[in-house]
């Protein structure tokens, strides 16, 4: 027997922001789907069904007119389906191609992290948030999409504009206007660069676009770019600082992981799944249909909160805790399906293989500050925004 979406009145937007977790457990207790007034959107929260919906894009549409992304960036690749996301992913393929990222990034992103950690490593105190994360993902982000070398900050600053625009649920003016603004901005930095890749072709994000057959549009071109800076600039400067806190907060596991570095990679999946970076993504109802019991009617905007799913109790055991030595399983960090994140290696890469090796290995006893603990902020993006730590300088 099927029953009708319930309705959750009671949730504070802000707690959303500060905690999501205990809601996200409430939610799934509750139903399969759930509408939170508060957040204008019907969430999904258990793994099982948010593996489903992603293995059945048909019924659940990532062609969504209405999402937010949309508004924001434009009409992506990430918000369609069939040929038209396979085109958008081809065009990019070339860029994150293994053979590519090994050969042509690795080492650049090797030199930025070390430049990093070279500047840092006399002050004995830092917050990694501003210190390393954030200039690390955008400096990286900014050589593999091609951009005019410029200081970290402004993509930085666009990227948090946009993914806050992307997530702005509650409908703030202020934060719509600060996105429309970080768009226009990130259209003058494709313009400036656009005919160079056009005429030498590159291992750039830009130049795999403009040289693809056939090129993408300028159109597409924009949005696909700043979807691209929104997650492909927070989630591993996010997964960085999350690895960072898991192992802080768990010396006998930061042990292990500096007797056995074979285990990075699996700290880092551990990391990803605990806070996931990119918490929320929105799905559209192609036609009613019936989700683990309750129904779902055609054209409903629905939210996969993966970030929910990668704590539920029935998938992972005492999944609140950090803990690299539990079993190997599949999480949803990285999503799922068709949609699967393009730049899951380059993540794993940058973070579990080169930055989080790096600093634990030249910032000697890494610790966190007894007198400024670390602020996790986010439901839609989520992770650290202050990591202040001491280290033996």
């Amino acid at each position: 027997m099927t029953s009708t979406v319930p309705v959750v009145t009671d949730i504070s937007y802000q707690d959303l922001l500060d905690d999501p977790y205990p809601i996200f457990r409430r939610l799934r207790e509750t139903a399969p789907a759930v509408f939170v007034e508060t957040a204008k959107l019907t969430l999904v929260t258990r793994f099982d069904d948010i593996t489903k919906i992603e293995r059945d894009p048909a019924t659940y549409s990532a062609d969504n007119p209405t999402s937010l992304v949309n508004k924001v960036m434009g009409p992506t690749f990430m918000r369609k389906d069939g040929a038209e996301h396979a085109t958008g992913r081809k065009a990019i393929e070339p860029s994150f191609r293994p053979a590519t990222i090994k050969e042509h990034w690795a080492p650049r992103f090797i030199a930025i992290c070390q430049r990093l950690i070279d500047a840092l490593a006399d002050a004995g105190e830092a917050d990694l948030f501003g210190a390393l994360a954030a200039p690390m993902a955008s400096l990286s982000l900014m050589e593999m999409i091609g951009f005019e070398p410029m200081p970290w900050q402004p993509l930085a600053a666009w990227s948090q504009a946009l993914i806050d625009g992307a997530g702005n649920y509650a409908g703030d003016a202020e934060i719509e206007r600060t996105a429309m603004q970080a768009g226009a901005a990130v259209d003058a930095a494709i313009e400036a660069v656009l005919d160079q890749h056009r005429s030498h072709p590159n291992p750039s994000i830009l130049s795999s676009m403009v040289n693809a057959d056939p090129p993408m549009s300028i159109e597409a071109i924009r949005a696909n770019i700043k979807v691209i800076i929104g997650g492909g600039l927070n989630e591993p400067r996010d997964a960085i600082l999350t690895l960072v806190l898991g192992l802080l907060q768990n010396p006998a596991q930061k042990r292990t992981v500096l007797a056995k570095p074979e285990l990075w990679p699996a700290a880092l999946e551990e990391a990803v799944r605990w806070i996931s970076p990119i918490g929320m993504y929105p799905r559209r109802v192609t036609r009613s249909v019936d989700l683990s019991g309750v129904t779902l009617p055609r054209d409903l905007q629905i939210g996969l909160c993966v970030g929910a799913a990668n704590r539920d109790g029935k998938r992972f055991a005492d999944p609140d805790s950090f803990d690299i030595s539990r079993p190997k399983q599949s999480h949803l960090a990285f999503g799922a399906g068709p949609h699967f994140c393009a730049g899951t290696w380059v993540s794993r890469l940058t973070v579990g293989k080169i930055v989080g090796p790096m600093l634990f290995e030249h910032l000697r006893n890494l610790r966190l500050r007894d007198d400024a603990p670390p602020i996790v902020r986010g439901w839609v993006f989520r992770g650290p925004v202050s990591l202040p730590v001491r280290w033996d300088a």
